[in-house]
Parts: C-alpha cells; sequence; structure tokens
C-alpha cells in the first residue's frame, strides 16, 4: 500500500512539474479541467503543436528528375560551339511549421490547421549521372567548355525549379504535407484515449510553389 501511495505522489508531482514549465498556448488557456486523472485534450494537443512548430521547416516531400538544356556560344564562321547537358536533380518541399496555427473545436472533436504555402529547397544535381555533349570546335578549348557548362547548369536550375511547380506535383507534395501534419498531431492525442479526433489541414493560398519563385530568378 505504501508502494502505491509513493507512486501516485511521483506521477503527482512529475505531471505538476510538467504543467509549470510546459509553454503556455492559446489552445491551453480553453482547458476546463473535470478531474486530476482525465486527460486534458487540448493541453497534449498544445504540447504536439509546440513540438512541430519547433521543427521550423519540415519536409515532406521529395521530387527526382531530370533536366535537359543546352548553351551555344557563337564564333566567326565555323568557330561556333554547343554543350546539350543531361542532369539529374532532386528537390525537398518543405513546411514552415513556425508558422503554422491550429485550433481544436471539443464538440466536432476535429482539430483545424492552418498552413503556410509550402517553399522548395535548393536544387541537389548529381552531376555524376549527367551527360554532356560538346559540339563545334570549341570541343578543342576546354575553357570554353568549362563556360558551356556554368550556362547550362544555371539554365538546369531554372527549368528544374520550374518542372518541381508543376500542378500535379505540387498536388502531391501539399497531400503528403497535410498526412503528415494530421499523423502528427493525431497520434498523439489516439494515444492519450481520444481515438475519435480528426484532423483537417489547409494551406492559406492556393499558389503553394509561389515562394520558390525566386530560385529560377
Amino acid at each position: 500500500m505504501a508502494d502505491t501511495r509513493l507512486l501516485l505522489l511521483t506521477h503527482a508531482l512529475a505531471a505538476g512539474a510538467g504543467y509549470i514549465l510546459a509553454p503556455r498556448e492559446l489552445l491551453e488557456s480553453e482547458v476546463t479541467h473535470s478531474g486530476f486523472f482525465e486527460v486534458d485534450t487540448k493541453r497534449v494537443l498544445a504540447a504536439a503543436v509546440e513540438s512541430l512548430r519547433a521543427e521550423g521547416a519540415l519536409q515532406v516531400y521529395s521530387y527526382k528528375g531530370f533536366a535537359a538544356v543546352s548553351a551555344e556560344r557563337d564564333g566567326l564562321l565555323w568557330l561556333d560551339g554547343r554543350q546539350d547537358l543531361i542532369v539529374p536533380a532532386a528537390v525537398s518541399y518543405l513546411v514552415d511549421t513556425s508558422k503554422m496555427t491550429a485550433a481544436y473545436d471539443e464538440a466536432s472533436k476535429v482539430i483545424s490547421v492552418s498552413l503556410p504555402p509550402l517553399t522548395l529547397s535548393d536544387i541537389a544535381f548529381e552531376p555524376e549521372g549527367a551527360r554532356t555533349l560538346n559540339g563545334g570546335l570549341l570541343t578543342f578549348s576546354q575553357a570554353q567548355v568549362d563556360e558551356l557548362t556554368k550556362l547550362n547548369y544555371a539554365s538546369a536550375r531554372k527549368a528544374f525549379t520550374k518542372q518541381a511547380q508543376g500542378p500535379a506535383i505540387i498536388r502531391l507534395a501539399e497531400e503528403q504535407a497535410k498526412a503528415n501534419i494530421d499523423r502528427f498531431l493525431r497520434v498523439p492525442l489516439q494515444l492519450a484515449g481520444h481515438p475519435g479526433v480528426r484532423v483537417t489541414a489547409l494551406f492559406r493560398t492556393g499558389a503553394a510553389a509561389r515562394n520558390a519563385e525566386k530560385l529560377a530568378n
């Protein structure tokens, strides 16, 4: 019996310390208590939201493909040069979770999440898998070939960024982001004894990839 009382006292002290140290959220300010051992839904949610915000940039999707570009350099008469480049590349889609908001409706058991637009990471090229075709007499000058390569990679960055902003790919990235947010917020509440809670996540703008346009300029 003494061991049982000690265990209860230990849990009570841990819960009290956790409440004192936990960050104060809007969700938590709406909490009502009806018993010491009752799970506080909004406090659990507030802790989950705070943890997600602390992640900062959350990677939710990635895309791999190829950029095919070409560069030309005009010379005198037959001294023209051309280089064709096909290079594999990858990019990640990110959600700035520090800018997300969440609200919980007790009646409907729905967590409504508002997300900022997706952003793109920098383009990651895989030059070891690139195919390059040099044509013209400029091929004999390594310096000129290098110049064409530099121009081609600059064009490839713009081309792949535009490719990664395609509507179909953005929809996939947004759906994956919503699924990630849903899992991150719903699982803690399920473990706390609330299996009926649902999460609805929406982006605050329909132009989800607009923030990434600067990469193409």
